[in-house]
Formats: structure tokens, sequence, C-alpha cells
């Protein structure tokens, strides 16, 4: 799995939640918090990736600490 899988997997986890109406309010609000918390880091990951291509040209040595954040996000599967 890679940080690729993450917006497939939030479509998923959505429509499962909406699939089951038998979810406990608070197991329900825990996977909505879950939910989020995989957005906020996909937009994380998009943002850095971004900001490392524009950084490459002005800034080379910042667009590559700016890669190795976004391959260690990557890399930690999430």
């Amino acid at each position: 799995m890679s940080a690729r899988d993450i917006p497939a997997l939030l479509r998923q986890l959505h429509a499962e939640l909406e699939a089951a109406p038998a979810l406990d309010a608070e197991s329900r609000e825990l996977l909505g918090v879950l939910a989020k918390d995989l957005q906020k880091f996909e937009t994380h990951l998009s943002t850095t990736r971004s900001l490392a291509v524009q950084f490459e040209a002005d800034h080379p040595g910042l667009a590559a600490a700016l890669r190795q954040i976004a391959d260690a996000f990557a890399k930690a599967g999430i």
C-alpha cells in the first residue's frame, strides 16, 4: 500500500460508513475522525510534492528536503 492508495481507501471507508447503519455513535465518530486525518495526510503529501517542484529551480536544497519528507510520508504507507 502506498500514499497513492489513500483516495480509493477514503472512498471505500465512506461507502462502508454509509452502508453500516448498525454502528454505534462513538464508532461512527471515531471512523469519521480517521477519515478526516487521512484526508489531511493526502493534502499534506500533495502540498509537499507541489512545493518541491516549485522550489526546484531557485532552492534545490529545500526542494530535496521536501522530496525526502514526501518520500517518508509515502514509505509510511498511510
